[in-house]
This record gives structure tokens, sequence and C-alpha cells, in this order.
């Protein structure tokens, strides 16, 4: 629940700034229009090429707000996601080789009980495999094992928790900037066939505007692409720190045994 809470929150703050920028960019196109001389126009001309920033803005507003907010909000809600499980998958990552070596100190001088505290003030996956796995040196090295391998796949999923979200936004965020110029150029040639002439003044914007979506859409889905493989390799770097300190474990409580 507190994880919901986060990506609400996160998704919350972005979709806030990110109206406040197009609220202010409108309403400071609008106000330049109206009071501007054509000298004034002129010399600001230059200063407005300046700057992606702005050029961004001007693109998507030009976009229209149907399907650009719908790609929009893919974005908002799949970097609140992907923020989410960056900082949940860095608080996850145990010093391994430290956290081992405290084990087996804590085995040495105050047998598993020693150990188990050790494990219970360190966070991490590897720490709670570790607890698992101690909790049931009662009941044989087999136990422990079975013990070890269920719970490291509990906290697979926990560590994949969402993730599959961020896939569904970039391959949703393209799909819609291709269905608005679809529809965009639909209605272009819905004005060239009320017209009765193919005049390129006519379609043109309309047909700028349809573009944009796609455009939009492939930007989100890059960006959003970028974070998904930094989580997935972050993943992966954590899962192969379990399975290897999962046979650290069993290593050690054989040598204990002995």
């Amino acid at each position: 629940m507190k994880r919901l809470f986060s990506i609400l929150a996160i998704s919350g703050i972005m979709a806030f700034g990110t109206v406040n920028a197009t609220t202010n960019a409108t309403s400071t196109t609008t106000t330049t229009v109206a009071t501007m001389t054509q000298d004034e126009e002129a010399a600001a001309a230059p200063a407005e090429e300046v700057g992606f920033h702005q050029e961004l803005k001007k693109r998507f507003i030009e976009g229209g707000p149907g399907f650009m907010g719908i790609v929009l909000l893919c974005l908002i809600l799949g970097l609140a996601i992907a923020i989410e499980r960056i900082i949940f998958l860095n608080l996850s990552t145990t010093n391994t080789t430290k956290l081992t070596k405290d084990v087996e100190d804590a085995l040495n001088s105050g047998g598993v009980e020693a150990a188990k505290e050790v494990c219970r003030n360190t966070k991490g996956p590897v720490a709670s495999i570790y607890y698992q796995g101690l909790d049931r040196t009662d009941e044989g090295l087999e136990a422990v094992e079975k013990a070890v391998v269920a719970y490291g796949g509990v906290q697979m999923g926990q560590l994949e928790k969402n993730v599959s979200w961020i896939s569904l936004f970039i391959a949703l965020a393209p799909m819609l900037g291709f269905m608005g110029t679809v529809i965009g150029m639909i209605q272009a040639f819905d004005k060239i066939e009320a017209a009765g002439d193919m005049q390129p003044s006519l379609v043109a914007g309309g047909i700028k505007v349809a573009l944009l979506t796609t455009v939009f859409g492939l930007i989100v889905a890059i960006i959003l692409q970028i974070f998904y493989n930094y989580i997935i390799a972050k993943i992966d770097s954590i899962v192969n720190n379990m399975e290897d300190a999962s046979i650290t474990l069993m290593d050690l409580l054989i040598r204990n045994k002995k």
C-alpha cells in the first residue's frame, strides 16, 4: 500500500508540474500574440528558436490535448513506477561480501542465533534469504536448501513487481501516437473531400499535427525503455548476488556442522 501511495504521489507531482508548464506556455503564447508589435515579433523570433525545451512545449501544444494527453499520461505513470522501482532496488542492494563475513563471524562466535541477529539488522533480500536458511538449520541442510530456494523466488517476485507496467507503457505510447496520426490523416482527407480540391495549405497543418503524436509517442517509448533496461539490469545483478549468497550460506553451514 505504501508503494502504491508513493507511485500515486510521484505521478501527481509530475502531472501537476507538467500541467503548470503547459498552462504557463499557453498563457505566455496568448499574451505575446496579443501584445507584440511586428517589430517585436521579428526581434523575438531568433530567441524562440533557441532552446529545445521551449520548442518541445510548443510542439506538444500543437499536437492537441486528445492523444497527446494520453501519451503524456503514459510517460508520467511509467516514470513514476520506474523511479519507485529504482529506489526500491537501490535500497535492496546489499554488500554481500560484508554480510557473509559478518554472518560467518557470528556463527563462529555466537552460533545460529547470533547470525540470525546479524541478518535481522541488515536490509535487503540477501539478508532475508540468509535469515530464512538459518532459521531452519535444526531441520537439516536439505530443509535449509529448500527454504533458501523458495524464499529466493519470493524475493525475486518482489524485485520484479510492477516492472511489467513499464513495458506496457513502452508498447502503448507509440501505438497511441500511431493511432493519433492515422485519425489525423483521416480528418485531413475528409477536408480534401469536403473542399473538392487538393490544396496543400488545406491539409498541411492537420497532417503536421497528426505526425506530432507519433513523434511524442516514440520519445516516450525511448525514455521509458532506457529506465526499463536499467531496472532489468539491476534486478539481474541482485538476483545473481542472491544465488551466490545462497551457495555461500550452504558452504558456511556445512563447515559449521563439522
